[in-house]
């Protein structure tokens, strides 16, 4: 029988703040963040193959297969090591895409751990960060697999300790495309950085909200009936919004208010990812 790991969380993150402080020559923004993890997010079930294929089991709506960062990240730790296994991966997509939750990334970043771990290829933490971040500089991040301070494309990053806390998600239904919104002309570029010890004191903000409520109306109206419970904050490049709740009961109730055109969660912080302790 086959090696499988099966019902592998890829969990959701929340950008607390994001800065855009500069960009490199090579057009990629130089930002500053601070990602939380909440426990809220996709599913995916691995099975080995000793022939070498890695193969998506179902279909992704407009993702073919061979575009998928799952399988594209299979493919890839395949590469770096000169693995001769394949894999069978099943997803379970259960985050918005284009909600600026990072599911795509953090499908990728559990693809690389829980195939590292069944194919037995050894490599550590860093150097599963390193694969990761030819895919997406938001996927070493979930392989770091904390709460971190971010900085550079996303990549550099330090730990960040912050209380548990409950949030409340809200996806007003529209997809956001992360190119569009970073290369608007409006966008603001040049916020003057901050450090991590001043993080918790600072006026923060993302920068990325203004561009994407300007040209996408369903994410401001999300923002402003989230903040008549608390300060509520687009993640990413949106869609998705987000804010603190004081507890899980006020968590849940705000999300039972929640408009029907709109999706809503009660989502808790992860002190840890899932699958750290896979890696060393």
């Amino acid at each position: 029988m086959n090696p499988a790991l099966t019902d592998c969380p890829a969990p959701a993150k929340l950008n607390l703040f994001l800065h855009v402080v500069g960009r490199r020559p090579d057009g990629y923004h130089l930002l500053q963040s601070a990602f939380r993890l909440i426990d809220l997010g996709d599913r995916l079930h691995f099975g080995t193959r000793a022939d070498g294929l890695v193969h998506r089991l179902g279909s992704l709506p407009g993702v073919a297969a061979d575009d998928d960062l799952v399988v594209r990240a299979a493919r890839l730790l395949q590469a770096r090591t000169g693995c001769a296994l394949g894999a069978d991966i099943t997803l379970d997509k259960r985050l918005p895409m284009g909600g600026g939750l990072g599911g795509g990334s953090s499908d990728a970043a559990t693809t690389l751990i829980a195939l590292n771990h069944l194919w037995q290829t050894g490599l550590d933490r860093t150097a599963l960060q390193e694969i990761g971040l030819a895919l997406g500089a938001d996927v070493p991040f979930f392989i770091y697999g904390r709460d971190a301070f971010a900085e550079g494309v996303g990549e550099q990053l330090r730990p960040l300790e912050l209380p548990p806390a409950w949030y409340v998600v809200v996806s007003p239904g529209v997809a956001v495309s992360t190119p569009e919104i970073f290369s608007a002309r409006e966008l603001t570029r040049n916020t003057e950085p901050i450090t991590i010890a001043a993080f918790a004191a600072s006026t923060t903000r993302n920068d990325l909200q203004p561009v994407a409520c300007n040209r996408y109306p369903e994410v401001a109206a999300a923002i402003d009936w989230l903040a008549q419970f608390a300060p509520s904050r687009m993640t990413g490049s949106g869609a998705c919004v987000f804010a603190q709740a004081a507890g899980e009961d006020e968590a849940k109730r705000i999300v039972s208010d929640c408009p029907a055109r709109w999706r809503a969660w009660a989502a808790r912080s992860l002190a840890r990812h899932p699958l750290f302790e896979l890696v060393d």
